[in-house]
């Protein structure tokens, strides 16, 4: 902030610390102007997608809005921390951050002093993260955002109400999903099992019938399906080189609530130069290309890079504010900075691939101190 209000004219640290902290302006227009500029820049129905993803950022004592002892990312364990659920837009390696909502947990949403002090609005009522996600998905679509698919991580993908809610909006996803997920290959009967013998009550609830195929873990498939299944797809190009993948996908049913889900795809990844395997389901057409397949299940990395972004560039982390208020207009101001970046990373043009977003800033810091000498001089 120091820095800024050195080099913006008619700036000076008690102002921008005001905009932030204690100025009552609406950050709503503006995150949905940030969005509507977006899709101006990089938006594309096809290519573009929307990813959801938290961040968190630890913090000492208990008045800074939210804070509380839960999962902190940025530390890799249960500690005292704010948690903030976000939106990005990527659309190849053109990547930002786009939406914003603070994870306010129970013990803060059902404690009215605690509210009122650090200036929780009246109408905020708790949500799960997923809840939070699933808001701003809808919420971004209903404004313009074109995207082809939504991306989600294990902790959002291993949710199947909210895989089935998006699906039920049309929307297309491809989610993460944990090793030990269970799926059947084909699809059992389900149906109220009889009544085994003359005591106790009828059976009312229905289950997978006797003699049905078992579920299977989704390790365990990628362990036994053959090495011709297995279809190699180059992904792109990197720093290290080019990043080539390993790819089999089938039609399965996962297992909800102890039933069969509807169909959709199982995909088995395994990128080259590394040990591991990812597992992810989709929605996404049974016919859809295997090269669609290979960009929508990599096409999360670019999100991560956008908290790198939003964090060592962006300021995002960078705060003090306790209130309410002040974290909401300081994530958006955070998100418009990597709105101006991405800006002037587009407008460089193709040619200039290589341009990186701490090139951005570096020009943009650039610009603005010649400026500011140009008017001291005038």
């Amino acid at each position: 902030m120091s820095a800024y209000a050195r080099i913006v004219p008619g700036s000076s640290k008690q102002s921008l610390r005001h905009m932030i902290s204690d100025s009552p302006w609406d950050e709503r227009p503006v995150l949905d102007h940030i969005q509507r500029d977006v899709t101006e820049l990089i938006g594309d129905e096809e290519y573009g997608s929307i990813h959801i993803d938290e961040s968190s950022f630890p913090k000492q004592g208990r008045h800074s809005v939210g804070v509380a002892r839960q999962y902190c990312g940025r530390l890799g364990k249960i500690d005292n921390c704010q948690v903030g659920v976000f939106l990005g837009y990527v659309n190849g390696r053109n990547r930002t951050l786009i939406d914003e909502r603070l994870y306010l947990p129970k013990e803060w949403a059902n404690d009215l002093p605690r509210r009122r002090a650090a200036g929780v609005p009246d109408d905020i009522v708790f949500k799960s993260k997923a809840e939070l996600a699933k808001d701003m998905i809808i919420h971004a679509r209903d404004n313009g955002v074109p995207f082809g698919w939504v991306g989600m991580d294990s902790f959002y993908g291993d949710l199947p109400w909210l895989r089935n809610e998006l699906d039920a909006e049309g929307i297309i996803y491809i989610a993460d999903i944990h090793r030990d997920t269970w799926v059947w290959l084909n699809l059992p009967k389900v149906g109220i099992p009889e009544r085994r013998s003359n005591h106790g009550r009828c059976p009312t609830k229905a289950t997978v019938l006797d003699g049905e195929p078992s579920a299977v873990l989704v390790e365990d498939i990628a362990k036994q399906i053959p090495a011709s299944q297995w279809i190699r797809i180059f992904v792109r190009d990197t720093e290290r080189g080019a990043l080539w993948t390993n790819i089999a996908v089938m039609p399965v049913y996962p297992r909800e609530d102890d039933l069969s889900g509807r169909q959709q795809l199982l995909i088995l990844r395994h990128d080259e130069n590394t040990d591991r395997t990812k597992y992810q389901l989709s929605n996404a057409p049974l016919d859809s290309s295997l090269s669609k397949i290979a960009e929508m299940s990599h096409s999360r990395y670019w999100i991560e890079r956008s908290f790198e972004d939003a964090k060592g560039i962006a300021g995002l982390a960078d705060y003090q504010m306790v209130n309410w208020m002040g974290w909401h207009h300081h994530t958006t101001i955070s998100l418009l900075a990597m709105l101006v970046l991405l800006s002037i990373s587009v407008d460089a043009g193709e040619e200039t691939d290589i341009l990186t977003v701490q090139d951005a800033k570096i020009l943009l810091e650039m610009m603005l101190s010649r400026e500011n000498a140009i008017e001291i001089r005038m």
